[in-house]
């Protein structure tokens, strides 16, 4: 995940005899004119092609040992990252980080979850309370598209079972304000105990001809849930990130604040693998002092950094035992930090800049911000990056959490918000505000904004697409993965170009009446 690009052999394959020069120019050169350089202010230039898209591999490092076979990170926010959506990246091959904007029990209880998930169950399902009414199961019906809930004594997962309300008890009742208590099935409940194997979850369900199987503990207290269409559509998953208990891997924010220490203890107890400190400047002595309060207490703990955009804070962090680091300053969708206090920096150039530095100590670097869509991977790759960590990317998909609704002009929507506004700072129990050292204010100076982002889809669909996309992009430029990419950058053998206003126009759609653009099909036959 690192090159020592003093000792390097590479061969630049067929060229010319006759050329004089090669076209384009080094990554040193493009990134050392003075400017500041984001993803669309260049490109690079293609290579040679000897090799099919399928043999591009995408294994990379988080931080100095926690591996993934996929460069991607979900990003710790409250409207991006939590269970399932943990769940599901790890099970892609990358890594999600759940957000502390919650209390730290709560917190240490998503990765509990995360750490006992198995393939084919649901860890967290949606569940209702004995009082809810059969009005509230049309409403998670309409939203959601399922048909069958638990209902537990409190309506929350970890209570005691009292019954299954399905489409079969609801859909003939004239009166929707009933309670679930009087439809649902409650007496002859077939249940499996925690710890059944899938192959025996779906044996009872076949057998007693029931399409959701409830798994409890003994106390009769819900842990889990499968379903007969969530089994239809297990498959496995040969690319997921695990640990070497085979457990799915999963990371977990935390500010750098003294009191955050407690809930450091409470993440570790609860097996989180890497703690990423979540600070939009990294380079204070409160940051300093989490990661040696971190490595004091356990050594072998990973620990991300940041978030840094020089050199300069890059060295104090490594220096104070960071194992990764993020990189990006005021360049997320959401983050208007660049706009509001005039500091940062274009995410192109913070990315060459630290990850240069960074990767003579062997500390890998996270592309945090301004990624969206795959050619601004593929350059933060090429810049020095091992993986790029997403936000907007990932918001408004079916694992995000939230509710979706459909906004003023009828499109289903899901809330996206940084973790600088308002809305998130003021968020009760949770940790928002110290990322930005507003906690103790009493005027709070919003570095984020609140919007609605687009329904995605599940990212079971769109993850693919991406690794898809890597692969080709990799191959147009002749090199087979992360490494050679970026020792093709480091050598001088990929070279780039700037782009001017006008050559960013021609690379785009233009010239056409109107388009529709789609970016993939998921669908039978798809490629």
């Amino acid at each position: 995940f690192f090159f020592d690009i003093h000792n390097m052999s590479v061969s630049n394959g067929p060229v010319d005899p006759n050329l004089e020069e090669d076209d384009g120019l080094t990554l040193h050169q493009l990134v050392t004119k003075g400017d500041g350089l984001t993803y669309n202010d260049f490109l690079m230039l293609p290579g040679y092609i000897d090799f099919a898209p399928e043999a591009v591999t995408l294994n990379t490092h988080f931080s100095k040992k926690i591996k993934l076979t996929t460069p991607f990170v979900s990003s710790p926010m409250d409207t991006v990252t939590e269970v399932n959506m943990a769940v599901t990246m790890a099970l892609l091959g990358g890594i999600g980080i759940i957000h502390n904007n919650c209390d730290a029990e709560e917190q240490a209880s998503m990765v509990h979850k995360v750490k006992k998930f198995r393939n084919g169950f649901i860890p967290d399902p949606i569940t209702l309370a004995p009082d809810a009414t059969v009005a509230d199961v049309d409403r998670l019906v309409d939203e959601l598209k399922f048909t069958g809930f638990p209902v537990t004594e409190d309506g929350k997962l970890g209570s005691k079972l009292l019954g299954l309300v399905t489409s079969k008890e609801t859909d003939f009742l004239d009166d929707r304000e009933v309670p679930l208590k009087d439809v649902m099935v409650s007496d002859n409940l077939i249940v499996g105990q925690e710890g059944i194997s899938l192959s025996e979850a779906n044996e009872i369900m076949r057998s007693k001809k029931i399409g959701k199987l409830p798994i409890v503990n003994q106390n009769y207290e819900l842990v889990s849930l499968t379903s007969r269409i969530d089994l239809m559509h297990n498959r496995d998953y040969p690319q997921c990130s695990k640990d070497d208990r085979d457990r799915l891997l999963v990371g977990a924010a935390i500010s750098t604040r003294p009191d955050d220490r407690n809930r450091v203890d409470l993440l570790m107890n609860a097996g989180v693998d890497v703690l990423v400190i979540d600070s939009s400047q990294g380079n204070s002595s409160f940051q300093v002092e989490m990661v040696q309060y971190i490595k004091t207490k356990n050594p072998d703990m990973q620990v991300v950094a940041g978030n840094v955009v020089t050199q300069k804070q890059a060295k104090t962090l490594i220096e104070a035992g960071a194992d990764g680091l993020r990189v990006g300053m005021g360049s997320g969708s959401i983050c208007i930090t660049q706009e509001v206090m005039a500091c940062g920096r274009p995410q192109g150039t913070a990315v060459y800049r630290v990850a240069k530095y960074a990767a003579k100590h062997g500390v890998p670097v996270t592309a945090d911000g301004g990624i969206s869509n795959v050619g601004h991977m593929v350059k933060a790759i090429a810049l020095g990056a091992s993986c790029v960590m997403m936000g907007s990317m990932l918001a408004g998909t079916t694992e995000s959490p939230g509710q979706f609704f459909y906004d003023a002009s009828g499109v289903r929507v899901k809330t996206y918000r940084g973790m600088g506004s308002i809305e998130a700072m003021m968020k009760k129990g949770g940790d928002s505000a110290k990322r930005y050292f507003s906690d103790t204010q009493n005027v709070k100076v919003a570095q984020g904004v609140s919007g609605t982002v687009v329904d995605k889809g599940s990212i079971r669909d769109l993850v693919p697409y991406l690794v898809k996309g890597l692969q080709h992009s990799f191959q147009d430029l002749g090199e087979k993965s992360l490494e050679e990419v970026q020792a093709a950058s480091q050598s001088g053998k990929l070279r780039f170009e700037k782009r001017t206003a006008s050559a960013q126009y021609e690379g785009g759609v233009h010239g056409l009446h109107s388009y529709k653009k789609r970016l993939y099909s998921s669908g039978p036959g798809a490629n």
